[in-house]
């Protein structure tokens, strides 16, 4: 699972600097400037929970744990959903995104608790 969690940052990373440059070059003088900031959030979350999946993918490959193993299921469905609700938001105008976006916010929040969780029982055993 740790690679196929390496294989899935990989291709959130490449994701995060295409739309990045997208919508830094392309976008930002069509999108109003509360769509524009939406798209840069998501695309700043989206590069620091790409990060966060790859250091989870890193360290189940040195200590596997079913919390690392929630963990980076959390930050992917979090990033799918808080920051591909802001593009869609952002791309679309489409209001409706926006409920979806803190459900995403919550999947990371949980990631980062899993990640926690996983560090104080691997504590615990020694």
């Amino acid at each position: 699972m740790s690679y196929l969690f390496i294989i899935i940052a990989a291709l959130f990373g490449l994701t995060a600097v295409v739309l990045g440059a997208a919508a830094s070059h392309a976008l930002r003088s069509k999108l109003a400037e509360p769509l524009f900031n939406a798209m840069q959030t998501g695309i700043q979350y989206q590069f620091y929970h790409t990060l966060a999946l790859f250091m989870v993918a890193l360290l189940l490959i040195q200590m596997p744990s079913r919390w690392l193993l929630v963990s980076g299921w959390l930050f992917v469905a979090g990033m799918i959903l808080f920051s591909g609700s802001l593009y869609l938001l952002a791309l679309t105008g489409q209001s409706w995104f926006g409920p979806i976006t803190p459900l995403g916010g919550l999947c990371l929040m949980a990631g980062w608790l899993s990640l926690a969780i996983a560090a104080i029982v691997k504590f615990q055993e020694h």
